[in-house]
């Protein structure tokens, strides 16, 4: 946490310091003769001004840092660290998620899940959800064969379902209405909607230590999926502020501003890819 501070006070610290002269930074006075188009020199190549004001402030909103270094300003480094840190925090975040998922999948799998015969395919997160809470899903049916007989044990999360679907539509939920009424054919399709199906049976019965373990397994997966949300989130303010900061700077400088205006500062490539860079007119 200490280095990850240190970094946002990096970061902060160099935007407020403002611009400074660092390499590849070049000030040019305004032109004597305002009709003579000024120009930006990358090696051999060579780009209008009144071209290249836009995808400066596009290419940090691309890669944060990259429009500062274009400008010649070296607080390029504290975005890109940022940017770097943030992108690394996510990777490590969602790994941990994968990883405590596999965790209480397999526990489900191997445990709650291993008193049933058939296939065991795998549940959505909501599924996952009902087996931290509940010990027991309850049967599906009571009477295979039969008459569908709906679960009636509250203590198990089919049974609770059956009594909610009971209490929103039936006039009395202890007294059962003709089964051809439209209560109770709306009782029966909000159960069978929300209970858990054969194939997806479990109980944690007897296994009370395993449980635990599942939920707090579902705890790491928890908080790893908001650690990682929360650093998507500072990669793309990240890449916000370094958008509006280039722009920003333009505007200051007059680079964004009406033809013909004095120029007082012009973008160009700190690491020469090119050659030597050099900024004329």
């Amino acid at each position: 946490m200490s280095v990850r501070r240190a970094l946002i006070f990096a970061m902060v610290a160099c935007i407020a310091v403002g611009p400074v002269c660092a390499r590849g930074q070049t000030v040019t006075p305004a032109d004597s003769t305002p009709s003579a188009p000024k120009r930006i020199r990358l090696g051999p190549i060579s780009i209008p001004r009144r071209d290249s004001s836009w995808w400066v402030p596009l290419a940090s909103a691309a890669l944060p840092g990259t429009g500062q270094a274009l400008l010649g300003q070296n607080r390029f480094v504290a975005y890109l660290a940022v940017d770097v840190w943030a992108f690394l925090g996510y990777l490590d975040q969602h790994s941990q998620q994968q990883r405590s998922t596999a965790r209480y999948q397999a526990l489900a799998s191997n445990v709650a899940r291993s008193l049933f015969p058939g296939d065991r395919p795998t549940g959505t997160w909501a599924y996952y959800e009902i087996m931290e809470h509940y010990i027991e899903s309850g049967v599906f049916n009571l009477t295979p064969g039969g008459t569908f007989t709906p679960e009636v044990d509250i203590t198990t999360y089919n049974g609770a379902a059956w009594l909610l679907a009971r209490q929103t539509y039936w006039t009395n939920p202890n007294v059962q209405p003709d089964p051809s009424s439209s209560e109770y054919r709306l009782a029966f399709a909000f159960y069978t909607a929300r209970a858990i199906q054969p194939q997806y049976r479990f109980s944690w019965r007897n296994a009370q230590l395993e449980q635990d373990v599942y939920v707090q397994e579902i705890g790491v997966r928890n908080q790893a999926a908001r650690d990682a949300r929360t650093q998507l989130g500072i990669m793309l303010a990240n890449h916000l502020l370094s958008m509006v900061d280039a722009y920003v700077t333009l505007r200051v400088h007059g680079e964004l501003g009406a033809p013909g205006a004095p120029k007082s500062i012009s973008a160009t490539i700190p690491w020469a890819p090119f050659g030597r860079p050099s900024t004329g007119r």
